[in-house]
């Protein structure tokens, strides 16, 4: 529950600090004396947005803290864990407003986002303001606040989750199929391209390799008919080598007439035939290179020029072809693998579609058993507020064809005000104070299935007395039993059935140069000639102090 508030420099409060007791809490005072101020200020705390007209004028900032006394397991803990902030003990909600605007936010003195801030005071207080009034007759909130009386959460978070899920996947499908369709475009070509270049199948390096083949086969040509020259003088009819072969067998043989004088000869003679045969044979390898069959040049050509040819076609260089032949190979399993995809997405969206479809019946099944808790809820508060003859229901409507976030549904307060009339949309059918009593039987209703600790209630008495204002008493003390409740009211039969009640006043301080905002905790006796003054106004009378210990007593 909200332990302590204290405000200091916001608007005409100077400093202010109040400690809040557990069930019912009555703030009363008169019409501007700063009760709208003191909501403002909670409401800064619990992340709101603010404004630099907040603060107090001549004051650079104002602060507004609020100190919350909460059970152990309570989510608000859970959630500062998550975000290594302090967790034990109280917690703590401080909120700066500079003048010129800007905000600054902290969570158990450890500074935070304001949008932090209002995530987790969203867990704290619910407050339930003559604004709510707005959202009430706006049909576009209607389903939002049957899931809330429904506890829909999980299931809200799935249908959300599913519905992502078929989105991003139909998103996703499409995507594939355009893939495709533009791949389809372009398959022929790339088919065409892959097939010529398969059948080409240039190799990496290859042109340089033919280059040089080409040129050694051009070069070898030319001087061929030199090496054949050559190689007749070594070894064919006119050859010296056998002429040399004689005379070294000759001279050999006289050799032992002389040795001195013919060995040298003899030697000289075997050294020469030896460099010959080495020459003829350096000859003959030459002519064996130079050897080549004028297809294999022409052979050649075609191939360097082909492999040009298809270079200058594609604008590559000749050694990128076997690349590019791999590109358009990969398109072609691309365009293959790119529909294999679509059915699989097709699949997959499917089987999103079935989830979906079966979250959101889910969903809708259970704002259909809530809309009807919803419609008993409220049903049984009318008698109360004097519309014993109305009947309150929750008109829905569900399209399966729809996919949505929010599920397949709409919902629709509507109103019945006398049998046999039609039932019509809440705006529509009620007259004012109808529409005001309907109202009060729905926020009472939507409070009491609430999940936070301290639920605050401005002025939901407004244009009503009497036995509705009773009864809206005994409502909010029936929720002061379960949860902690503050209420601003002007109705005596309100406040009188508080457990805590503070009097909102305005005072002139400073000699009279200005006003300030202050706030009195009544004891029982100021109590109740608060209460006696609610019900008599300016003068207050001997009849109207006994009224109010009447309803003190009938209240207690």
């Amino acid at each position: 529950m909200l332990a302590r508030l204290s405000i200091r420099d916001i608007v005409l409060i100077d400093q202010l600090e109040l400690e809040f007791s557990s069930g019912l809490t009555i703030l009363t005072g008169e019409t501007g004396a700063g009760k709208s101020i003191l909501l403002d200020a909670l409401s800064l705390a619990l992340g709101a947005r603010g404004d630099g007209a907040l603060v107090r004028h001549g004051q650079s900032q104002g602060q507004v803290v609020a100190a919350f006394d909460l059970a152990p397991d309570h989510a608000a803990f859970a959630a500062l864990a998550e975000q290594d902030i302090d967790a034990e003990g109280e917690l703590i909600l401080r909120r700066v407003q500079l003048a010129d605007g800007r905000t600054r936010a902290f969570v158990n003195d450890q500074s935070v986002s304001a949008q932090t801030l209002r995530a987790l005071a969203a867990g704290l207080v619910e407050i339930h303001g003559q604004h709510d009034e707005r959202a009430l007759l706006d049909a576009s909130t209607h389903r939002a606040l049957v899931d809330s009386y429904g506890g829909h959460g999980a299931l809200c978070d799935a249908t959300r989750a599913a519905c992502v899920t078929l989105r991003e996947l139909e998103s996703a499908l499409a995507a594939e199929r355009a893939r495709v369709a533009a791949a389809r475009q372009a398959a022929d070509y790339a088919r065409h391209a892959h097939d010529e270049l398969t059948k080409l199948d240039p190799q990496p390096g290859e042109e340089e390799a033919l280059a040089e083949r080409r040129q050694r086969m051009m070069q070898g040509e030319k001087v061929a008919a030199d090496i054949r020259e050559a190689h007749d003088n070594l070894s064919g009819d006119s050859a010296i080598l056998p002429v040399l072969a004689a005379i070294s067998r000759r001279l050999q043989r006289r050799m032992v007439q002389a040795p001195t004088l013919i060995e040298p000869s003899v030697q000289a003679l075997d050294d020469a035939m030896q460099a010959l045969e080495s020459a003829t044979l350096a000859v003959e390898t030459a002519l064996a290179a130079c050897d080549f069959d004028p297809r294999e040049l022409e052979k050649c050509e075609e191939r360097l020029f082909a492999l040009r040819g298809m270079a200058r076609k594609y604008a590559v260089a000749v050694d990128a072809l076997p690349a590019l032949a791999r590109k358009f190979a990969d398109e072609i399993a691309d365009l293959s693998a790119g529909e294999q995809r679509i059915a699989a997405l097709e699949a997959e969206t499917k089987t999103a579609a079935a989830a979906y479809a079966a979250a959101a019946i889910a969903l809708s099944k259970a704002r259909l058993a809530a809309a009807r808790e919803l419609e008993k809820a409220v049903n049984g508060e009318l008698p109360a507020l004097k519309l014993e003859r109305a009947r309150f229901a929750v008109e829905l409507t569900r399209d399966d064809a729809q996919v949505a976030p929010e599920g397949c549904d709409r919902a629709e307060f509507c109103v019945q005000t006398n049998p046999g009339s039609r039932p019509g949309p809440l705006m529509k059918v009620a007259s004012g104070g109808e529409l005001a009593r309907f109202l009060l039987a729905l926020k009472v209703s939507l409070a009491e299935r609430g999940t936070a600790p301290t639920l605050v209630f401005d002025e939901i008495d407004t244009g009503v007395g009497g036995a509705v204002a009773d009864a809206i008493g005994q409502r909010l003390a029936r929720l002061a039993a379960r949860a902690q409740v503050l209420a601003v009211t002007h109705a005596p039969q309100v406040a009188a059935r508080s457990q805590q009640h503070f009097r909102i006043v305005k005072n002139e301080i400073a000699k009279g140069e200005r006003v300030a905002t202050q706030v009195l905790s009544l004891d029982s006796a100021a109590r109740r000639e608060e209460i006696a003054r609610m019900l008599a106004g300016a003068e207050i009378t001997g009849a109207a102090r006994a009224a109010a210990k009447s309803l003190i007593e009938k209240a207690g």
